[in-house]
């Protein structure tokens, strides 16, 4: 069992390259690039797994500092469940300091549900995730609702942001990113209480 001296990995998840920066699967990545310019950091390759870390603290300074080890997988996104787990053993974290961010397709655009374990609900990267190292981990879900009409759910994530989703994005990622800080400070349930929505 975990103990607040344990560090904490953060995955936001997505696909690598400039092909799909912007799309909506990638928004795990939007908000682990927000949680690593507050840390002061900047992502590097990691040693040990085809992924870009960066290890910082968040949270005020003392005892209530959390040791964060930010992640983006670099494996495509229905294989990220190899590098996650080769830095969960390497860093030594715990299951359940482990947070995966990712894109949501049952709930509202810009809604977020945060959780711990549960299914995959058909998405690449939390099923990889879970085949790797069972369910047990945090979830912060950033929704982005359904597609419309008869669009595929695949055309649909790896799509950009429309024009008006992009309007309030920054401050819905912003807002992601609170609720990571909050988990790490205050507890699931707290987090939960404050932005699930």
């Amino acid at each position: 069992m975990s103990d607040a001296t344990d560090p904490w990995l953060i995955v936001g998840l997505g696909n690598p390259g400039p092909d799909y920066a912007a799309n909506r699967h990638n928004v795990g990545f939007m908000v682990a690039d927000l949680l690593t310019t507050r840390i002061g950091g900047k992502f590097k390759r990691a040693q040990k797994a085809q992924a870009q870390v960066v290890e910082g603290r968040m949270g005020p300074p003392g005892p209530a500092s959390r040791r964060v080890i930010l992640v983006k997988p670099m494996s495509y996104m229905n294989l990220s469940g190899g590098p996650v787990t080769a830095l969960r053993d390497f860093y030594k974290v715990p299951t359940d300091h482990v947070v995966a961010v990712h894109d949501e397709l049952d709930v509202d655009y810009g809604m977020l549900r945060l959780k711990l374990g549960g299914g995959d609900n058909g998405h690449n990267g939390l099923k990889s995730m879970t085949k790797a190292m069972g369910p047990d981990y945090h979830r912060v879900r950033f929704g982005i609702g359904r597609p419309p009409g008869r669009m595929q759910v695949a055309d649909f994530v790896l799509k950009d942001f429309s024009s008006t989703e992009r309007k309030e994005l920054a401050f819905l990622v912003d807002r992601a990113a609170d609720s990571v800080e909050c988990l790490l400070a205050e507890g699931l349930e707290r987090a939960q209480s404050a932005y699930n929505s």
